[in-house]
C-alpha cells in the first residue's frame, strides 16, 4: 500500500524527537498510563501528552480511557500498535511522478 505525501510527514515528524523514540521504547514492554510515562521520563504530564497525540496521529500508539477500581477517575492509557516504517521509491513516485 502507497503512503500519501501527508503520511509520510505524519511518520517523519513522530519518529524525529527523542521523547517520541523513548515513548515508543517503553510502550513495547507494555501499555501504561500517562502519569507513569510521565514520571518515567522526568517531564510533565501535559509535554507528555503532546507527544503521545503526535504518536496516536501518526499510527504508532492507540489509547483508551478507563475507570479502575481503586480509581473512579477515568486514566488514558497507551498501547504500542503493530507498525513497520518502510517508504518506497513507489510511494514518493506516486506523490511527486
Amino acid at each position: 500500500m502507497t503512503k500519501s505525501l501527508q503520511q509520510i510527514v505524519d511518520i517523519g515528524e513522530a519518529l524525529s524527537h527523542p521523547i517520541r523514540l523513548k515513548l515508543l521504547y517503553l510502550l513495547a514492554e507494555r501499555e501504561r498510563y500517562v502519569y507513569e510515562l510521565a514520571k518515567d521520563l522526568e517531564l510533565s504530564r501535559q509535554v507528555v501528552n503532546l507527544h503521545l497525540k503526535r504518536l496516536e496521529k501518526a499510527g504508532f500508539v492507540e489509547s483508551d480511557l478507563r475507570l479502575e477500581d481503586d480509581d473512579m477517575r477515568a486514566k488514558k492509557f497507551y498501547r504500542l500498535k503493530e507498525f513497520e516504517v518502510s517508504i518506497g521509491m513507489e510511494d514518493l513516485d506516486k506523490i511527486f511522478g
